[in-house]
């Protein structure tokens, strides 16, 4: 059995946007693709909320994603495959987030992976909306942010082509929820996980 990470955000984590609660491994998007990719794939969930992909965290190491993913390799073996699955947490308002940030976090993230000889697919960040701004969030995040995740979006897609991962994108089918403008609803996870399932049988050989 080949065995997949998801290493992300909040949203692998299965943050329920409605109560702050955490989505059940049947109704998260890392969980439903667990069940649908079984018996040939094992998934594993390495979600945590407000985990950055470029930035030092100041919450501590397990949110610092450009410094716990080294951490967790080198502590839980091989894979045959990691979903990266950061970037938006960087948007926040404490973050000096550019292209030349993004461009230079995620390929310390895909060299980090690379290393282990795992095969990458990019997940690019969440397009987040004015929701936002009238959430529980907007402490965090700002119009500025907003500005930030559409100027360096491309950066994803372009990084993974040049550095020949693999690339999926949420946004094509899932919209984040209009309860806080950057986490999914149960049903979108339920789409992402379908889709996502069809692309890996697709394209992983």
């Amino acid at each position: 059995m080949k065995k997949i990470l998801c290493f992300g955000d909040s949203n692998t984590f299965g943050f329920n946007p409605e109560n702050g609660t955490r989505f059940n491994k049947e109704s998260r998007w890392s969980g439903i693709l667990a069940s649908l990719l079984f018996p040939e794939y094992e998934i594993i969930e390495e979600g945590m909320n407000n985990r950055t992909g470029f930035f030092k965290n100041p919450e501590g190491l397990k949110q610092s994603g450009g410094e716990y993913l080294s951490v967790f390799l080198q502590n839980h073996g091989k894979f045959d495959i990691c979903i990266l699955s950061v970037g938006t947490n960087d948007a926040q308002i404490f973050y000096s987030l550019d292209e030349a940030a993004a461009e230079k976090g995620l390929k310390n993230l895909i060299s980090i992976v690379k290393n282990a000889n795992t095969d990458v697919i990019i997940v690019p960040p969440v397009k987040i909306t004015e929701d936002l701004l009238h959430s529980g969030f907007s402490a965090m995040f700002d119009k500025n942010s907003i500005q930030k995740i559409q100027r360096i979006f491309p950066v994803f897609e372009k990084v993974a082509k040049n550095n020949n991962c693999f690339y999926f994108d949420f946004n094509k089918f899932v919209q984040p929820s209009k309860y806080d403008g950057i986490h999914y609803t149960k049903e979108s996870h339920r789409i992402i996980a379908e889709n996502f399932a069809g692309f890996i049988a697709e394209n992983i050989k």
